[in-house]
């Protein structure tokens, strides 16, 4: 399978560098397209589609095709995969409905493939992305590989769009399924952040919403942790970014990798807080030192681990990188970006999204927030 990628600012740069491609004698099949909220979505599309190119697109929080970060821009992976190799499937859904509607389009990808697997991204900040993750893994098995990012919105927190060639939707799934008998998909989802303090025990909750732990006020025990003199603004405020970053919760899975929670609101009348994730009373939970240097090297140590052991080679790469990460790393995130393209030398193109899916070293499929997560394709012999 052959790959390239390409960034642009404007519709008219990627139509440009696409015929260039396409004068090539480059047939591209398929286009992970990653763009600001503030591109056209339906011009971008309508490109793709006057070259019988599928798409397969979200909105951002950023954009990269290497370790150089863009903002407002178009971010776009081409590979000439076979089109009987793959197919795109979307779906309108609701908070109700969406662990139905993602079990629905994986049914479809079985009914196409014996064996699929998926890359997968959503809309809609109303969502519960673990809801997508368990859907999948109904219809497909709980081994199947699931790799992707929820879409962004250039950090407005107001609408975030997913869209293929001739769908778009603020609340809705786009899920792309690839025949595991014919391409391989390996990856890794990495965070880095190190563990501090004891063991805490989630003791009362009420879905997002944690309100006691080891049955003391949530709000009182984290704000001690953060160690910040919080004023009250309203009766819910948002907790800003840079403290939900660099103090995440670390949500234990046994003896296999943390998944981090951020907090994003702080409840006041009941002194509870709200993570950026699901939860569940009896979770266990561990306090973050803000990120060092050493979250990168983990992020490419274990893109190491992966080449060494499963993936020696890949065709294209594509990432998910967590939009806290930037706030968190800065500038330094690109060297995180630039170190796992490395390793492979192939074409890639990724996105920072508001929430992340993949799979750690020793853990399931899950919903990440503040992760790293990245997924080489390589056509099998």
């Amino acid at each position: 399978m052959n790959a390239k990628s390409m960034q642009g600012t404007s519709p008219q740069e990627i139509r440009t560098q696409l015929e260039h491609c396409i004068a090539s004698d480059f047939v591209p099949t398929l286009a992970f397209v990653f763009q600001s909220v503030k591109v056209n979505r339906e011009e971008i599309s309508e490109m793709f589609t006057r070259r019988g190119i599928t798409v397969f697109g979200a909105t951002t929080a950023g954009e990269f095709i290497n370790g150089d970060i863009q903002e407002n821009s178009i971010a776009v992976l081409l590979v000439d995969m076979d089109r009987n190799d793959f197919r795109v499937g979307f779906r309108m859904t609701s908070e109700t409905d969406v662990r139905e509607d993602a079990r629905q389009l994986a049914m479809e990808a079985r009914d196409a493939f014996e064996r699929p697997s998926f890359i997968v991204s959503g809309s809609g900040l109303n969502l519960v992305p673990e809801a997508i993750v368990r859907g999948i893994e109904e219809a497909a098995g709980e081994h199947t590989t699931i790799f992707g990012g929820m879409a962004g919105d250039d950090w407005t927190m107001e609408k975030q769009y997913v869209f293929t060639n001739e769908q778009s939707g603020s609340q809705a799934i786009l899920l792309l399924s690839v025949n595991a008998d014919k391409m391989i998909l390996k990856g890794r989802a990495t965070c880095g952040w190190q563990p501090q303090g004891t063991m805490k025990t989630i003791t009362r909750s009420e879905g997002q919403w944690i309100h006691t732990l080891d049955h003391q006020p949530a709000l009182d025990t984290i704000v001690k942790y953060m160690g910040i003199k919080w004023e009250q603004k309203e009766a819910i405020d948002p907790v800003l970014a840079e403290f939900g970053s660099d103090y995440p919760l670390q949500l234990q899975r046994g003896n296999r990798d943390p998944v981090m929670r951020p907090v994003v609101y702080f409840k006041w009348d009941d002194r509870s807080v709200m993570v950026s994730g699901r939860i569940v009373e009896g979770d266990q939970i561990r306090f973050s030192v803000p990120a060092e240097f050493d979250v990168i090297d983990r992020v490419i140590e274990e893109c190491n681990d992966v080449r060494a052991h499963d993936l020696p080679e890949a065709d294209a790469l594509l990432m998910f990188e967590c939009a806290g990460r930037l706030i968190s790393l800065g500038p330094l995130v690109g060297k995180e970006i630039e170190g796992v393209r490395a390793q492979y030398q192939a074409p890639m193109a990724g996105f920072f999204s508001y929430g992340e899916f993949g799979k750690t070293v020793n853990g399931n499929h899950e919903h990440h927030n503040l992760t790293c997560c990245w997924v080489g394709l390589k056509a099998k012999s």
